[in-house]
Parts: C-alpha cells; sequence; structure tokens
C-alpha cells in the first residue's frame, strides 16, 4: 500500500520516542510506501482535487538520520492507499481548516484516519461529557460564580484552558481557595473564554493513565505518568514519569466502554486519560505512548495498529 502521513515537520521528530515514527517503521517492515507531507502543504481549487505537495521516503533503520526523502511530488490525497492524520496538537484554527481539507479529500475517494469530521466533533477536553459515566464531578463554565460555587462544594479542585495540551496552563486550588480568583481570571479572560474545571483526585500520585484504544480494542497495557517531585502533572512534556503496567479492571470497563463507539465513527486510534478510576480526556488528534509501552512491557503497539488500519481498509474494499 502507498500510505501517505499528514504530521509535524520530519526533521523534528524525537524517533526515540516518537509514535508516528513508530508506525511508520513497521508500516515499512510490512512493505507498505510511505509519504509525508505537514498540513501547510494541503491546497484545493475548484475544478480540481485536495493534494499536496508529498515527500516520498524510506526509513534507514536508525534513529539519527532516519528516512532518506526518495521524490517530491504533487499528488492527489486520493492517490493514497489510506492518509494518516498525525499532526500533534494543539488543534487550533488551521489544524481545523486541515481536517476540512482532508474532509473534502474523503468525498473525492480519500480513506482518512482518524476521520477528519470525527476529529472535529471529539475536542480533547469535551469529549467526556459523553461518558460522564465514567468521569469524577466536572464542571464546564465561562461564569466566575459557579467555579467558586463547585470549589465549595469540592475544596481541591483543578481547573483548566479547553484548548490546552502537554499539561498547559492547569492549577490545582486546594481547599483555602488561594488565589481562585486570579486563576479564574487568568484562564476564562473575565468571562470571554469557557473553562474545565475539575474535583482533583489525588490518585494522580499514582500516575494519569494513558489507555490506548485501537479499532475500537484496548491495548492490554497503559502508560501511567506519575508526577515527579512538587509537580501535580503527570503529563510527560510536564516531566512526569512513564511506566507501562496492565489495565485494571476499571481502566478495560472503561476502555470497553467508549472504544467501540468510538471506533465506529472513524476514530481508529484514541488515547483515553484515566486518574484512578475517574476518565479525564479523550485524545484523538495524535495519541502517544507506543514506544514506551513497547519498551517497558514488550507489547508491540504499532502491529496492533497496523493489523487494525489493514482490517479497516479490507472493510472498506469489500
Amino acid at each position: 500500500m502507498n500510505i501517505l502521513f499528514v504530521a509535524d515537520p520530519l526533521e523534528a521528530f524525537q524517533t526515540y520516542k516518537d509514535t508516528t515514527f513508530a508506525i511508520m517503521r513497521e508500516l515499512q517492515r510490512r512493505g507498505h510506501r510511505l509519504a509525508a507531507c505537514e498540513p501547510r502543504h494541503l491546497s484545493w481549487r475548484t475544478g480540481g482535487l485536495v493534494h499536496a505537495q508529498v515527500r516520498e521516503i524510506a526509513l534507514t533503520g536508525t534513529l539519527d538520520d532516519w528516512f532518506v526523502p526518495e521524490r517530491s511530488a504533487t499528488r492527489a490525497l486520493r492517490e493514497f492507499d489510506t492518509v494518516l492524520m498525525r499532526k500533534d496538537p494543539p488543534f487550533d484554527s488551521e489544524y481545523f481548516y486541515a481536517t476540512h481539507l482532508l474532509e473534502q479529500a474523503e468525498r473525492e475517494g480519500a480513506r482518512v484516519f482518524n476521520k477528519p469530521a470525527a476529529l472535529r466533533d471529539h475536542p480533547e477536553k469535551l469529549a467526556i461529557m459523553e461518558f460522564a459515566q465514567f468521569t469524577g464531578p466536572t464542571l464546564v463554565t465561562r461564569d466566575a460564580d459557579e467555579v467558586r460555587r463547585f470549589h465549595a462544594e469540592h475544596q481541591e479542585i483543578i481547573l483548566k484552558p479547553l484548548d490546552g495540551m502537554g499539561g498547559m496552563g492547569i492549577f490545582r486550588v486546594g481547599a483555602d481557595g488561594l488565589n481562585l480568583g486570579s486563576i479564574i481570571e487568568t484562564l476564562n479572560r473575565h468571562g470571554a473564554t469557557t473553562i474545565m474545571v475539575q474535583r482533583f483526585l489525588p490518585e494522580i500520585a499514582q500516575g494519569d493513565k494513558r489507555v490506548l484504544v485501537i479499532g475500537g480494542k484496548p491495548v492490554p497495557y497503559c502508560l501511567a505518568r506519575i508526577p515527579q517531585g512538587s509537580e501535580i502533572r503527570g503529563n510527560l512534556a510536564a516531566g512526569g514519569k512513564g511506566v507501562a503496567q496492565p489495565l485494571s479492571a476499571r481502566d478495560l470497563e472503561i476502555a470497553s466502554g467508549i472504544g467501540p463507539v468510538l471506533a465506529a465513527r472513524g476514530l481508529l486510534l484514541v488515547g483515553l486519560d484515566v486518574i484512578g478510576e475517574r476518565l479525564t480526556e479523550v485524545n484523538v488528534t495524535s495519541p502517544t505512548c507506543f514506544q514506551e509501552i513497547a519498551q517497558q512491557a514488550g507489547f508491540d503497539v504499532a502491529a496492533m495498529f497496523v493489523d487494525a488500519l489493514e482490517a479497516a481498509l479490507a472493510r472498506q474494499a469489500r
């Protein structure tokens, strides 16, 4: 198969941990051909097809000079057997526009994963609203007084922006309410911006677990991202330590309850964030942690993903 990745610049990949690189490596091992572009390379004009300036590449088998470009060409997206949207967050305006270009490519016959409309329909913080039976107490609001009432009820809370990534902009406020007003003003910009508030879950000390779901089925191991030092954030980007571990019974219950629903909507790969026994986020844009789980637990997540991708394409072909 010919497979196009829409991703961040290849030169910026941290191959020792990058999930997109792990997927590419497994695809090439199976004999599939690879190409890549960035969202900025997507284009459309009346009378034509969505196309991109792409680089056809081959992997070298090393982690440093890890690819060689074989050919650059302008190609319609529907010429590829599949397109994998692997652009990292943030989900900003340009990401949003890219999903519309990819959706037009679908109308022209391209097969895109994760499905562009589903990417738009499942913002990573707000997607938990559909699965409230698995979440802890949560508030989504612009109203500062409503946040204060939530704090009075739950005493220890977490506040975060809806468009944050990698733990950016997350605040913890204790029972004393110290700096609550200032934090609300910073995050919601005097009522101009909607924020999320959640009851603090002390189980974060055991890790913010990334539970991967591929083709509706849970990966049997998760990566518990454990805060270090005085940090409350377990995100790897915020210095958390990643520890692979088998799914708990509750992890499996959450993943098995949500996974098939999202897979039916065209979300081939989903990353659920679970603290203790509570779902906190649903990540669909570019879920990671393949390599950490494979290295520590010995489970080949990339192989499971490519199995699911090949099966999904075979079903569509039928």
